[in-house]
């Protein structure tokens, strides 16, 4: 069947909760304790270590499967707007985001700013930090990064939500 990113992101999440809820129902009941005196029988949990551990062995060959198609996907798929496959996108904008926040912090100081005085120091000194940059050219990287970066979510949303791939599960 055809599918797209998003809707196999959301079969993955479903897949990843089943399997936890059954990991953790195993965990749970693959012992147990009876009070002296007390039937084991009475107390004693549904558990089928077999069957469980092939219902655990099932879910996960089926997430190993969605997860390399994926990843075959990611690596073929090409985002026409920035020319880079979607892995390469799914690099980039975490590269553009730090960018992003680097830039934002030197934006946001001023040309020369006198220093706090450490606590408790009484000298008669009084310090400036001055910025050894051009605060108006990084604004406009700002701007530009910004742009970019939305750009390439925006597009990675696009192909996510519409190109498809075929899975056989």
């Amino acid at each position: 069947m055809l599918y797209t990113s998003a809707q196999i992101a959301k079969m993955l999440s479903k897949l990843k909760s089943e399997l936890t809820a059954l990991q953790n129902v195993e965990a749970m009941s693959r012992t147990f304790l009876a009070s002296v005196g007390e039937d084991p029988e009475d107390v004693r949990p549904e558990y089928d270590y077999a069957e469980t551990k092939e219902k655990i062995a099932a879910l996960e060959e089926k997430i190993r499967k969605i997860k390399h198609a994926v990843n075959v996907f990611n690596t073929v798929t090409v985002i026409p707007e920035f020319g880079m496959t979607i892995d390469e996108i799914l690099v980039y904008i975490p590269q553009l985001s730090a960018l992003k926040q680097k830039l934002t912090e030197m934006a946001s100081v001023l040309p020369k700013q006198r220093e706090d005085p450490m606590y408790g120091n009484k000298s008669n000194i009084i310090d400036y930090r001055y910025a050894n940059y051009d605060i108006d050219a990084v604004r406009a990287d700002l701007e530009e990064v910004t742009d970019k970066l939305a750009a390439a979510q925006l597009a990675l949303d696009t192909v996510n939500h519409s190109a498809v791939i075929e899975l056989d599960i």
